[in-house]
């Protein structure tokens, strides 16, 4: 099997090696049929999507809303090498699937608006599919509500006509959408467990995502958190994906 791409941001190491773990783990792999790339180390190597079964990309400290002045260097170039990656991508129809970062990222490049209209809290909310993503295979082993982990600054307040929306929240109308047949993008966290949300916890808690003070009691409130279904959409993405 080509094994799968996991393009990374994260530069604190502990948050970053849980998060490929998790992505290999959850999705059914083993280590080496998911091959990692920390984009916040260096420039982006040459990618031959030909090599791939599918790309994944994973949560940043990183916003594509952040005021352009405000943007490190490194910001800046990820941003850049994204978006080329991404002419790509959409071009082919190239199996993708990008969790929270990769939703504001595949949005931008699409001509969703990105803002701070619909934060969320780093918590569990409940997604419910749309009739489209009930209809969409990748979703298909998924019930029509469930509960999903997020935490985010930054949200798609809306969708251009061409993207399909696959899944929604109270608090954040566009928690999931699909363009072409096979470019996937969600809001929550697919690919976290309780363990790896409360490590981000700990590791971002001078993000600015709350006030450190507050660190025990979010702890304390996610620990009641029982998520389970959304790392379907992590394994079945591979099902369908994965190519000799």
């Amino acid at each position: 099997m080509k094994p799968f791409l996991l393009l990374a941001t994260r530069a604190e190491d502990l948050a970053a090696d849980e998060e490929y773990e998790l992505f290999w783990r959850l999705a059914g792999l083993s280590p080496d049929q998911l091959h990692r790339v920390r984009m916040e180390a260096g420039p982006l190597p040459a990618i031959r999507l030909d090599d791939y079964s599918g790309v994944f990309v994973g949560g940043s400290p990183y916003n594509s809303s952040d005021p352009e002045e405000s943007k490190s260097p490194t910001q800046k170039r990820v941003e850049a090498e994204l978006a080329a990656l991404l002419d790509e991508v959409v071009a082919r129809d190239f199996p993708f699937l990008g969790a929270c970062y990769g939703i504001g990222a595949l949005g931008a490049h699409q001509g969703a608006v990105i803002d701070r209209r619909f934060t969320e809290p780093i918590s569990s909310v409940r997604v419910t599919l749309t009739a489209a993503g009930r209809a969409d295979a990748l979703l298909t082993t998924l019930p029509d509500s469930f509960d999903a982990f997020v935490g985010h600054k930054e949200a798609a307040s809306s969708l251009p006509d061409h993207a399909v929306l696959l899944a929604s929240s109270p608090t954040c109308p566009v928690q999931m959408f699909r363009v072409g047949n096979n470019v996937y993008a969600t809001q929550f966290h697919p690919e976290l467990t309780l363990a790896g949300i409360i490590t981000r916890i700990r590791t971002y808690q001078t993000f600015g995502y709350f006030a450190p003070a507050e660190l025990d009691a979010m702890i304390a409130d996610i620990s009641d958190a029982t998520v389970t279904e959304p790392q379907a959409i992590l394994t079945a993405f591979v099902q369908r994906y994965a190519r000799e």
